[in-house]
């Protein structure tokens, strides 16, 4: 599967309408086939900065970056930006998300 984790730095006057912007680039790319989740988070100490941690199957990839729905939002994200966002993006061999060993609850 291919994990990504994206920072997105917001400007502010952008941050409490960050999440209206990606709405609809959220939902279309939730709803692609090979999309196995798509999950944004606030960072609790910087109101500026988006998280978000995605993750497609192998032939997911792909079809996701030449999606319409991805190129559409390549041209409208960068005008809430302050910066480039930066990312990490592998492919690595899971299927999900697994278990934590060091911790066992119940």
């Amino acid at each position: 599967m291919y994990f990504i984790v994206v920072k997105f730095q917001t400007r502010p006057e952008w941050s409490d309408r960050w999440l209206g912007l990606v709405d609809d680039f959220t939902r279309a790319t939730r709803a692609e086939p090979g999309n196995l989740w798509f999950e944004w988070s606030r960072s609790v100490e910087d109101p500026n900065e988006f998280v978000l941690v995605e993750a497609f199957t192998d032939d997911g990839a792909g079809p996701h970056v030449s999606s319409e729905h991805f190129q559409q939002a390549m041209r409208e994200l960068p005008q809430a930006l302050a910066s480039t966002p930066k990312i990490i993006s592998r492919q690595i061999e899971a299927e999900g998300w697994e278990e934590m060993g060091e911790m066992q609850v119940g």
